[in-house]
This record gives structure tokens, sequence and C-alpha cells, in this order.
């Protein structure tokens, strides 16, 4: 089966990195001109050429976002089912070489945290684990969706690469999304980051989104954890992968996220600082390229800031999250992969986007629309 890594290989990082900081302003203006942008018009738009015409690209981003998803943003939140993991990964507080106190959650105590969260109004759900393939597998994943299935019209995915076979049956069990991300493009320096453990494969995990499609899994998220390398040169690469998927792939819906490296035990500092003007420059450049994209934003990033995007293009927010296993009841104190920065509330949430001019979404459609 031919897979990304194929298209992949065409592209060198170093070539791509000099043509975004070759751009020029006049490189800029002609993509801002166009109704329709392709991958190169991305290229010139994550550019520091495109900086300052930022005002214009938010103005653009924010009428397009408008006009393909309403404005609407959808409320999610992750529940993390699980902080085993078998990969040491320099960034990652649930690395195998931090030794802390490990935890998978059992059927009561999904139960419980579930409870929680219906309390705060979720009816979308994303499952979050470590990599720990013995204890952490598609058995327990798939007795976990069958615990909540009933609860949740939604139920998302963030666990392991798996096989194809595997992703079948996630799809079969319910599940409407899968988001993996590749981290960091950058193939050389991949291994520096992964030292142990099978998210060291770089080729593996490249293709998981191949996987994931050929399973017919509704909905695939992408994103590269920002702060890694160079965020322009490492975010084309994710704008290839999904040019990519959407062509091939083209029955799947797509989401990308915005994960900038975050405070956690054990875990290093950022190599490339990217700052908030930086990410709304990417953010907005995402929708000027693609109009059909979702876009999400995590509780990363700081009430301020999350506060103030909400009208330029995202389209689903979580809220109130916790990153550790059980951390909504059952073990608040539980080991998290990374520390939140937005500690608001879901209600909280829903009501700046409410006094935006928005409206917060807890449930989007049925089942029965399967």
């Amino acid at each position: 089966m031919t897979t990304f890594k194929s298209v992949f290989e065409q592209f060198d990082w170093e070539t791509i990195k000099t043509k975004i900081y070759s751009t020029s302003a006049s490189d800029v203006e002609r993509s801002l001109a166009k109704i329709k942008r392709n991958l190169d018009d991305f290229l010139v738009l994550i550019s520091p050429a495109a900086q300052p015409y930022l005002e214009q690209m938010a103005q653009l981003s924010h009428e397009l976002t408008k006009k393909r998803f309403g404005k609407t943003i959808q409320m999610y939140a992750p529940l993390y089912l699980s902080n085993e993991c078998q990969n040491i990964c320099t960034y990652c507080g649930f690395s195998l070489d931090n030794k802390i106190k490990r935890k998978t959650l059992t059927d009561p105590e999904i139960k419980l945290e579930v409870e929680a969260l219906k309390k705060a109004g979720f009816d979308h759900v994303l499952l979050v684990t470590g990599e720990a393939n013995y204890t952490v597998n598609i058995n327990y994943f798939l007795n976990a969706i069958e615990q909540i299935k009933k609860d949740f019209s939604i139920i998302s995915v963030e666990v392991q690469p798996l096989s194809t076979e595997e992703y079948t049956q996630l799809h079969q069990a319910g599940v409407y999304s899968v988001l993996v991300y590749q981290e960091t493009y950058h193939k050389e320096v991949y291994k520096q980051y992964h030292t142990k453990g099978k998210k060291s494969n770089f080729d593996f995990r490249l293709e998981t989104p191949d996987r994931v499609g050929s399973a017919g899994i509704h909905k695939i998220g992408l994103g590269v954890l920002l702060g890694l390398e160079d965020w322009r040169t490492d975010s084309f690469f994710n704008a290839l992968h999904l040019d990519y998927l959407q062509k091939t792939y083209w029955q799947t819906k797509y989401t990308v996220s915005f994960p900038r490296l975050r405070p956690a035990e054990g875990v290093i500092k950022p190599n490339f600082i990217m700052d908030d003007k930086d990410l709304t420059q990417l953010i907005c450049a995402y929708r000027l390229w693609n109009e059909d994209v979702e876009i999400s934003l995590s509780t990363r990033e700081n009430e301020k800031f999350r506060n103030h995007i909400i009208p330029i293009g995202i389209t689903s927010m979580s809220a109130g999250s916790k990153t550790n296993p059980g951390g909504y009841v059952v073990d608040p104190q539980s080991l998290e992969q990374f520390e939140i920065s937005d500690e608001r509330s879901s209600f909280e949430i829903a009501s700046i986007i409410s006094k935006s001019g928005y409206e917060p979404v807890w449930k989007d459609w049925d089942r029965t629309y399967f």
C-alpha cells in the first residue's frame, strides 16, 4: 500500500526551511490576494515575511471560519485512562524513565470520572493513554469504550499507534475520531527525543494516519509538538501530511491541533520558542489555506490567549481539563502528562464563548447518524 512516506521522502527539511525564510513581502501579498490557496501559499503565510500582515490574515481567517463553520465552538474534554508508558520521550511526563506512580483506571474508576465529566456538561470525550501495549492495549480500549459509549455522543481517542485491523475494531466500537501526532517531522533528530520504545520508530508513526484512514475512521487529528523544532518547517510538513490525507481519504474529516511544549515532570525545555503572535499566525495560515479543516485549541494555552483567539479560526476547545489518570475525582494527585495553563471550568469557558458572540456546542450529532 502506498503511504505518506513516499510523499514525505520527496521533500528535504533544509530546502523547505530555506524557502520559508527567503519568502518576500510580495510573495505574501500575492498569496493573500488569492481566493483559493495551495500548499505553496501556506508556506508563504507561515513565513517571517507574513508577520506584518497578521491583522489582515486574522480578518480573512475570521470570515472564512464563520462562512464554513458558523459562529460555533465545539466543547470537549480529555479523559486520561493511564499514565503507564514503555517509551522514553524527553518531553513527556509519562516517560518510562520518570520514576513516578503509574496508574491505569479500572472500570469503577472510569465510571466515576465519566460521572464528573457529565456533570460538567460534556458530551464529547477524548480518551488518552500512554503507550503501554502489555496493559493499555486494544482490549483495554474496547472495554473502556463499552463502559462509556452510552454516556457520550462523540468518542475520540489519542493512544498508541495501532494496526489497521485494530483501528477497524475501534471504528466498529463507536470511535468517531483518532488523534495521532508525529511530534516532529525532522527525521534526523526525531530519535533524540524518542530514545526508547515503539515510538522511536519514525516511519511506523508517520504511516499511522494511513492506517486510520484505511479503517474508515470518521475524523483524523494531526499536529506537531511546537517547541521541539523550528515551528514553521515542522508545520509545513504537517500541512503536507494533511494535504496528502485529504486527497487520499477524501471522505474523512480532519482536525489540526497546536500543542505547545508545556512544563511536566522530568521534561526538556523547548528548543524553539513560539510566542502567541507566532501561534496566531499559524492558526490563520491554516484557515486561509484550508477552509474545511477543523482547528482545536487545548487548555495548554493561557486564559488571555484562548479568549482572544475564539473569533479568529478555532472550531473546538477543551475546558476544565485534567491530564492525569483519575484527575477529575479518582486520583487528583497522580502524575499529569503536562501542566495545563487555562484552569477555568467548562461552564466558565462556555460563558466566555457566549460573551464573544459564539455558541458553545456540547453535542453536535447523534450516534444514529453514523
